[in-house]
C-alpha cells in the first residue's frame, strides 16, 4: 500500500445473484462445508450478511443469522466472518464486524455471539479486541476437524440511552 492512499473497502449485500461469491469464499476460508440452510439463513438476515470488496475484488464476508430468544428478544449469531489471507490486517474484518455491531445497536439487539475453534488464536484475539468474551466451551462441536472443540464468544451490546 502506498503511503497516503485511501484503501477502498466497500460492503455489498448478499443476494441470489452474488451468492456464489460467498460460497467460493467459504470454500477457501473455512475447513467446513456449509449446507443450504446456512445460505438461506445468510440471505434472510438481510443487512447482517455482507460481502467485502477491496478495489472491486471480493475478498471477505460476514454471514449472520438472526435468532429469536425466549421472551421474544432477538440475538445475532455470526455464522462466519472471514477475509482472504493476502487482504488481512488492513481493516476489512474490522469493517465487517463493526457493520454488524452497528446494526445491532440501531435495531436494539443486545447480544451477538459466535463459535470459534479452540486453537484459532488469531480469531479469538480479534474478537476480544471488540469486547467479546469466552462464555462457554463446547466439546466435540466440530465433526471432521481437529481439535473438535469450540469456544462460544459473546458480546453484550450497550444500547444508547434515551435522552432525558
Amino acid at each position: 500500500m502506498g503511503a497516503g492512499r485511501e484503501v477502498q473497502i466497500s460492503l455489498d449485500e448478499v443476494r441470489d445473484k452474488n451468492l456464489m461469491q460467498l460460497k467460493k469464499l467459504n470454500t477457501v476460508l473455512f475447513p467446513v462445508r456449509y449446507n443450504d440452510k446456512y445460505y438461506a439463513d445468510a440471505l434472510s438476515s438481510g443487512e447482517f450478511t455482507k460481502l467485502a470488496y477491496y478495489s472491486d475484488i471480493c475478498v471477505g464476508a460476514i454471514a449472520c443469522r438472526l435468532e429469536q430468544k425466549e421472551g421474544g428478544a432477538v440475538r445475532v449469531y455470526i455464522m462466519t466472518l472471514g477475509v482472504l489471507a493476502p487482504y488481512r490486517g488492513i481493516g476489512i474484518g474490522t469493517k465487517l464486524l463493526n457493520h454488524a455491531l452497528d446494526l445491532c445497536s440501531k435495531q436494539n439487539i443486545v447480544e451477538i455471539y459466535l463459535h470459534v475453534q479452540t486453537n484459532n488464536e488469531e480469531a479469538i484475539n480479534f474478537y476480544k479486541k471488540f469486547g467479546f468474551e469466552i462464555t462457554d466451551t463446547i466439546h466435540n462441536y466440530y465433526t471432521n476437524i481437529t481439535p473438535p472443540d469450540c469456544y462460544v464468544l459473546t458480546k453484550l451490546i450497550d444500547q444508547p440511552q434515551a435522552k432525558k
